[in-house]
Parts: C-alpha cells; sequence; structure tokens
C-alpha cells in the first residue's frame, strides 16, 4: 500500500474493515436495505418531494406521529431515524429501509411488517403507494427533481455513464449485508458474492416496464448501473484468491474523488485526483483524514462493496416474499462453511471474462444465456439446491424464505418474465394493471 502522512493513520483505515470481524460465527446477522418506489395513486407519476402531498411532508408528519427524529441536510429533510433503524429518501425520492442487523430473517421480516403498518396508512392520506420494483414504471428521470441533498447534486453533476441519471432517479434496489469472522472469511465471502452477483441479477430481474412500455430489458436497473461509471461500478475484485482488505484498500484509494467535506460544507473535486493522491498531497490547503477515506469508500458503488460487513447491491427491488428469498438465498452459502466451499468448486471452473461478459448480458435475457458453455438457469438451479442445503444445516427452518425464488428458478423465468406475459396479455399493456400487481 502507499505511504500516507501522518495525518492519515493506515492502521486507522484498516481498523474500519478489521471491526468488523465478529467473535465467533454465532455472532453472524444478516441486514437488509429495502428501497421502494413511491408513486400517486391517481397518475401513477413518482411522489415529489415537495408540496402538501410530497414525500417531505409526509416525513415531516411520520417522525411527529411515530416518535422519529429528522435526518437532515441543509435544513432540507432527507430522512428519519429511530435508535439504529432509518428510513432514508434515494435522489429520486425511493424509500429506503435501512435495518439494524439481526441473527433471523423472521427477524427483519417483523420489523419491515411493522414499519409498513405504521407508515400505510399516512400514505394512503398523501394517496402514494410504495411499489415493490426496480424503477419507476412511468416516470422517467427528465420528470424527476433531484432530493436536495448537497452530495446527490454533486453526484449527478459529476457520474458520467450515460444512465446515470436513470440509475440516480429512477431505480430501487435491494441490498443485504453478511458478516464474517475473519479476514480470510471476509475475502472467500467477498470473491464467491461477486461471482454469485451477476446470477442473482438474473434471477430477480423485475424491471422491464419503463415509461409506460416494454424497454426490451429485464432488468433495465441493471443496464442502468452498466452504464453509470465504469470507475466505481461493477466487480470490485478479480476473483483473486490471494486479496486482502489492503488490496480493497487499495482499490478504493485509486477511485477518483468526487467530493469531500470540512465544517458540514462539501468541496467538489469532480475526479481530478484519486484519493491516493490526495492523501500523498494537499488540496487547496487540505489534507485528507479518515473522514475523506470513509466518504470515497461510500462513493465507491461495486456490485459488491467491503465495509465492517459485506454488502451485496446489484438486485432489483422485489417483492411476494422475493425480498427475503435474496437474504435466504446468500445466507445459505455465506453462513454454511461446507456450502460455501461446495459453491466456490461449481463457480470456480469459469473464468473472470466468463462473468465479465455474463453481466453484460443478464440486463437483456435474465436466466435465459450462458455462463462459459453452461445455461445459467441450470446454474441457478444448483445454487439455490445448494442454499437450501446450508439453510436447513443451520437448523433455523428459514429455508422456507427461499421457496419464492426457487419457484421461479425451477421454471426458468424471473420477476419480469411474469410482468412480460401479463402486459401482452391479460393485462393488455394497462399500466394501471401492473401497478395493482407490484404495489406493496
Amino acid at each position: 500500500m502507499v505511504a500516507l502522512k501522518e495525518h492519515l493513520d493506515l492502521k486507522a483505515v484498516r481498523k474500519l474493515f478489521t471491526d468488523g470481524i465478529k467473535l465467533s460465527p454465532k455472532d453472524l446477522k444478516v441486514g437488509i436495505e429495502y428501497e421502494r418506489l413511491p408513486v400517486y395513486f391517481e397518475t401513477n407519476q413518482s411522489a415529489l418531494y415537495e408540496g402538501i402531498d410530497g414525500i417531505c411532508e409526509f416525513l415531516r408528519l411520520y417522525a411527529r406521529n411515530e416518535n422519529w427524529d429528522y435526518l437532515l441536510d441543509n435544513n432540507n429533510i432527507i430522512g428519519l431515524k429511530k435508535l439504529h433503524d432509518t428510513i432514508t429518501l434515494e435522489p429520486g425520492m425511493q424509500l429506503e429501509m435501512s435495518l439494524t442487523p439481526e441473527k433471523s430473517i423472521q427477524e427483519l421480516e417483523n420489523k419491515i411488517n411493522d414499519l409498513d403498518e405504521s407508515l400505510l396508512p399516512l400514505l394512503d392520506e398523501f394517496g402514494i403507494q410504495l411499489l415493490s420494483y426496480g424503477i419507476y414504471p412511468l416516470t422517467t428521470y427528465k420528470n424527476i427533481k433531484i432530493l436536495p441533498k448537497q452530495r446527490y447534486k454533486i453526484m449527478a453533476n459529476y457520474l458520467w455513464g450515460i444512465l446515470s441519471d436513470v440509475m440516480m432517479r429512477e431505480t430501487a434496489g435491494i441490498q443485504a449485508c453478511f458478516d464474517f469472522d475473519s479476514e480470510e472469511d471476509a475475502m472467500q465471502k467477498f470473491r464467491i458474492a461477486n461471482m454469485l452477483s451477476p446470477i442473482v441479477t438474473a434471477m430477480c430481474a423485475n424491471s422491464v416496464i419503463r415509461g409506460g412500455v416494454d424497454t426490451g430489458y429485464k432488468s433495465f436497473r441493471a443496464l442502468a448501473w452498466l452504464n453509470t461509471d465504469s470507475e466505481r461500478c461493477g466487480f470490485a475484485t478479480n476473483f483473486n484468491r490471494s486479496m486482502s482488505f489492503d488490496d480493497y484498500i487499495n482499490t478504493v484509494l485509486e477511485t477518483p474523488v468526487i467530493m469531500f467535506s470540512r465544517d458540514e460544507r462539501i468541496y467538489a473535486t469532480n475526479g481530478t485526483m484519486t484519493l491516493k493522491q490526495f492523501m500523498t498531497k494537499e488540496y487547496q490547503g487540505f489534507n485528507a483524514t479518515l473522514d475523506d477515506f470513509k466518504l470515497s469508500a461510500n462513493l465507491y458503488f461495486p456490485d459488491v462493496r467491503l465495509r465492517k460487513f459485506i454488502e451485496i447491491r446489484n438486485h432489483d427491488c422485489v417483492g411476494k416474499g422475493l425480498q427475503y428469498s435474496v437474504i435466504a438465498f446468500y445466507k445459505g452459502i455465506l453462513y454454511s462453511k461446507s456450502v460455501l466451499k461446495d459453491v466456490d468448486e461449481l463457480l470456480s471452473k469459469f473464468k473472470f471474462q466468463d462473468f465479465a461478459e455474463l453481466k453484460y448480458n443478464v440486463p437483456k435475457n435474465a436466466l435465459n444465456i450462458k455462463l462459459g458453455n453452461v445455461a445459467l438457469v441450470n446454474i441457478a438451479k444448483d445454487l439455490v439446491n445448494l442454499s437450501e442445503k446450508g439453510l436447513k444445516e443451520q437448523g433455523l427452518g428459514e429455508d422456507v424464505y427461499l421457496e419464492p425464488l426457487q419457484d421461479l428458478v425451477y421454471q426458468g423465468i424471473c420477476p419480469s418474465d411474469i410482468i412480460i406475459k401479463n402486459w401482452y396479455g391479460s393485462w393488455n399493456k394497462d399500466l394501471n394493471k401492473l401497478i395493482e400487481y407490484i404495489k406493496c
């Protein structure tokens, strides 16, 4: 690793990751970040931030009624917090729940159900419904005013991919979070999660209708991420078995800096330097700090991100129980040493280039493609079976959460396939019927 000035302690950077190491496998938990799309009943258009029926006023009233605290940016409400749980807004007003990790999926489900029970009556009063879907089905980014958050404005100006505005303002996903009990365990899980990520993107593809029409892409959200910023998106590893925390740290250090913060003021750097350059040389009189590393690490958007835990980020928002299938699928694999080894053997026969090609083919075709010379759907079937084995070994009865995903994979289809069939069938391209199908 590069030698840094004394104002930034490399040990402190590394500690950001080693602090996540759990003392025992019994301490491993699971987490979820669950984004959904708020749209108005009457128009199917995305909810606005401002106005008497806007998301800002909704959050204000919900905080008052349920005793949550505001999260503010320049005095604008950008989310709410209660203990360690948050409800926050993404750039296009997507509503995200980020919950304290729990040992069981049941506990996460109970939390989400309780939150929904408290959220939905007030949403009804505002004429807003939440959609479990990967992209706004009608509103496109040109008609979505970005959330008034300093960081998002700078990001929107900087991200250079042709679909970066789509990614920021239109899409919603599910992020799954998992623990590790050593650096070796973390990096093995990180490598395998990266190999799994495009396969699970295919399994959960759920963003085919956008702007009221069939886009021809089963996951338009995945397509948007492919065309956002290749310097900070995609795979954060080439599946190197010797990869360490230090290697990941160096990857972040080599990424162009978008911004940094001092005294609640944000300075845009527009990618004119990497974090490594900032950490070895002053920038406009400022020296790099540990907080600069934290911010740059948060503005690094690979499919799988390493933190004090492993964050898998590439799934379209799904509902109908599939949101818990995503957690269960990874839990069955990542929290079983024997199954993790079996999955490693299954996937390691393929080359990095096979996965890179798969990642580019999944948005259009989902499961109807090959990984190398093997039909992806057959690999997916093997993986869900292995996950089921791992869940049964764990003995919590959580294999029941895998069933919605198993049902789809065994049929060789993804959520978008069901939507396409109905769109050209009984729905007769009626957007209201799609909305009814994907609403929470």
